[in-house]
């Protein structure tokens, strides 16, 4: 049965959700109310990077189950379930900063009509459901019911550079909530994914696990989700520190412990350690959320740490290799935080590229994705990766984009004025380097001694 969605807030969780549900036969209407982001999207165009996005709004658009608007009104009565997909970064003493979903939720109030289902879709800390029930009920016009909505979490779980593919064909779905009738009308929303039924679905005769709980557990299971794979890199980043001190290799650590089915290999690359909207906010949110009720999770606070020192480690590595980073020329290798998006916030990269500066270094960066207007202050924007290498004394590969790997290096040392190449992703071949007659230097590998050391 087609259900009718309205999705609120078009950044990457809610975009992804509002193109994919429209594109699984949904009547979809997406809210935004950025005039300039509303165009874009009625045009089918993101307002950001994400592999086979615009295809599918292309294609809702053009079958009329996916329409955007400004106007909250018509949003409302053109669903019965809303998504709440607004952004909730990163505020005071780790804790989320909850004014986009507080402004939501009392326009939502104030339009609802008939009964709704609220879901909210973007990551909000431990306890919203219950905070946003109260909101909601002191929002609503005198002499309404409160019976006019029921709340359900679902949390998200989508990688940038592959949202599209993690929302259609995802690991599992959560729904948390304690009314049955709601639950199950947004489970129904989710059928074409659950059972896998729309064109192109992958592993047909297997169905999508389903998580039914509460929402207080279904808030949880997020940050328990997002924090466990930071501190799996950190994790790693920690043991490649030790290899540099005893002669292994982490790269060949890494493959073989991942080879532990209860270990895993994702996320046990060792570099420059995680950035992006998700891992660090959501880590800080579950530190406080612990420390308010009275429990420290050294663990974490562990994960976060290990994490700050890795950028300040590679400024380091440079340093001490040449010596003065005053007037040095260094070329950067990639900006945005991963491979697959052009997505600056929390980039290790950037940071880097920011105390490069404030040490005095000329630094000339290439992304092939993030806008050449992009990028942090008084970095210079390169057109290639050659021209970014021109006369540098260093270059730091600070994005692991594959087609970084076709680069004929010799060349590259041809337009640098030094040799040494820091690979801060582990993404190059030692022996590659070498031949190209460049000096390499990874973070935890043999060829990389003395490696990324911390002071003693």
């Amino acid at each position: 049965m087609r259900s009718r969605i309205s999705v609120i807030g078009s950044g990457y969780v809610g975009t992804v959700a509002a193109a994919c549900f429209a594109h699984v036969g949904h009547q979809v209407t997406g809210l935004e109310i950025d005039p300039d982001k509303l165009v874009s999207l009625r045009r089918g165009r993101a307002p950001f990077h994400e592999a086979g996005l615009d295809d599918l709004l292309g294609s809702g658009l053009s079958s009329g189950r996916l329409s955007f608007t400004g106007d909250m009104v018509r949003a409302m009565d053109r669903s019965d379930i809303v998504f709440i997909c607004v952004g909730t970064p990163l505020g005071r003493e780790g804790h989320p900063d909850m004014s986009a979903t507080e402004s939501v939720a009392r326009a939502v109030a104030g339009n609802l009509r008939f009964p709704h289902i609220l879901v909210t879709k973007s990551t909000v800390p431990i306890g919203t459901g219950r905070w946003l029930a109260t909101v909601l009920e002191d929002s609503l016009p005198a002499g309404s019911s409160r019976e006019l909505f029921r709340i359900v979490s679902n949390p998200e779980f989508l990688r940038e550079g592959n949202a599209v593919q993690d929302f259609l064909h995802p690991d599992r779905v959560v729904l948390g909530g304690d009314d049955e009738v709601a639950l199950a009308a947004v489970a129904d929303a989710y059928g074409p994914i659950l059972e896998r039924d729309f064109p192109e679905a992958q592993h047909r005769a297997q169905r999508v696990p389903l998580v039914f709980t509460d929402i207080t557990t279904a808030e949880t299971i997020k940050y328990a989700s997002n924090s466990f794979l930071a501190t799996k890199i950190s994790f790693v980043n920690e043991i490649a520190r030790i290899c540099e001190r005893v002669g292994a290799d982490v790269t060949e650590v890494s493959a073989a412990m991942g080879l532990d089915p209860r270990i895993g290999g994702q996320f046990l690359d060792a570099g420059m350690g995680w950035g992006g909207s998700c891992f660090g906010k959501d880590v800080h949110a579950l530190v406080a959320t612990a420390q308010r009720y009275g429990y420290r999770p050294r663990i974490l606070e562990a994960a976060l740490a290990v994490n700050r020192d890795q950028r300040v480690l590679v400024v380091d590595e440079l340093l001490g290799h040449l010596k003065l980073l005053a007037g040095a020329r260094l070329g950067v290798l990639g900006l945005a935080f991963k491979p697959g998006t052009d997505d600056l916030r929390d980039s290790p990269a950037v940071e880097i590229c920011e105390r490069l500066v404030d040490n005095g270094a000329v630094v000339t960066a290439y992304d092939p994705m993030v806008p050449q207007a992009a990028g942090p202050p008084g970095v210079r924007r390169a057109p290639g990766p050659l021209e970014a290498a021109e006369c540098a004394d260093a270059i730091l590969v600070a994005t692991e984009w594959p087609q970084f790997l076709s680069l004929d290096l010799h060349r590259l040392r041809e337009r640098m004025r030094g040799r040494l190449l820091v690979d801060g992703r582990n993404l190059f071949d030692p022996a590659r380097v070498r031949a190209a007659g460049l000096e390499y230097v990874g973070v935890g590998r043999r060829s990389s001694a003395p490696g990324l050391l911390l002071p003693v």
